[in-house]
């Protein structure tokens, strides 16, 4: 690579490399996809932190998909310096992470990154271009459009096929999912409202997912477990529909069983926020979506640790929390009426 002009245009880049290049634990990471701009070679890493092993849960981390959402990368990689600094004196967490499987993707669109666009180098919005279509009408572009690569929220062709980074993101998903009995994946985003969310699906349309119980679960756990978190814990579709969602196109294809359940979340940060604190900041393309003044972004890198360690801990223990048979019902509905 070039790094001069990596370091200038993508230090997370450099800053991930060297991170796994240092690390005293042993990681296996792999090269999953290289993204050409401007003759330079972008790869796409997936970071595992122990080897996989089929039988126990696991939990996804992805974050860089839109290019502009930087903050995401970086809280990631925040957290990943943490866990690597932990494993080599804590045995707590050595522990806790021999009984799950951890995987990281923390620049899924490095070329839209290098480039600081939303969308990846060929204009397309990633979130929206997954082949599958709204049940209901959108908001005018927001909601994804097919006129042009030069207007925001593309969705690229409809006959095309996903773009590289997408293709490679299912294929990655869909290779650790399908082997582990329980997976919860978390992507990584910035940019809407004033609050921190946590979304699932269905963007697609406003109608419940099938795991619906689940994740009403996973919602009254964190709540006992965190009674004074910022999180809002809802369908994306309360907040908006979109065409593409590419998370919901992984979570149908993914066949939930008694053997094998996801459960699909998207972190968006609320950005809103830094800008009503310092509003000069909406007046450049990076301040929109990330914390400018850097006691915020310090701030911003320590607030989602607990997050992450929760997820860890809920996928470990995944068997005490789930909905057993006798009560999957009258969660679903309590989760049914309070969503929907």
């Amino acid at each position: 690579m070039d790094n001069k002009r990596i370091n200038k245009r993508l230090p997370e880049l450099l800053q991930l490399e060297r991170i796994i290049y240092r690390s005293k634990h042993p990681l296996t990471v792999t090269k999953e996809a290289i993204v050409n701009v401007d003759d330079i070679e972008l790869p796409i890493y997936c970071i595992e932190v122990n080897p996989f092993q089929k039988k126990l849960p696991t939990l996804i981390v992805s974050a860089g998909v839109h290019g502009l959402e930087r903050i995401g990368t970086q809280v990631l990689i925040s957290y990943i310096e943490m866990l690597l600094s932990k494993l080599t004196w804590d045995v707590v967490t050595q522990k806790q992470l021999s009984e799950m499987n951890l995987v990281f993707l923390p620049v899924v669109n490095p070329g839209g990154m290098y480039l600081n666009t939303r969308s990846n180098p060929n204009g397309v919005d990633l979130m929206r271009n997954a082949p599958i279509e709204a049940e209901i009408k959108t908001h005018f572009l927001g909601g994804g459009q097919r006129l042009t690569s030069h207007l925001p929220w593309y969705c690229g062709k409809r006959d095309d096929d996903m773009e590289l980074e997408n293709k490679t993101l299912v294929r990655v998903v869909e290779r650790y999912s399908h082997q582990s009995p329980f997976t919860i994946t978390l992507d990584c985003h910035s940019g809407f409202g004033l609050n921190d969310h946590l979304w699932f699906p269905y963007a697609y349309r406003k109608r419940p997912v099938a795991v619906l119980d689940k994740l009403y679960a996973l919602k009254l756990l964190l709540d006992r477990t965190y009674p004074y978190h910022h999180y809002h814990f809802e369908p994306q579709s309360l907040s908006y529909v979109t065409q593409g969602d590419l998370w919901d196109y992984v979570y149908k294809r993914h066949k939930n069983t008694k053997e094998s359940v996801m459960i699909p979340l998207t972190l968006e940060m609320g950005s809103w926020n830094w800008i009503k604190k310092r509003p000069i900041q909406a007046l450049s393309i990076k301040g929109l979506f990330n914390p400018v003044v850097p006691h915020r972004k310090r701030r911003v890198l320590r607030r989602h640790l607990m997050l992450f360690d929760f997820l860890c801990s809920a996928s470990i223990a995944y068997k005490n929390w789930m909905p057993k048979k006798k009560n999957k019902a009258q969660i679903y509905q309590a989760a049914n009426q309070f969503w929907y």
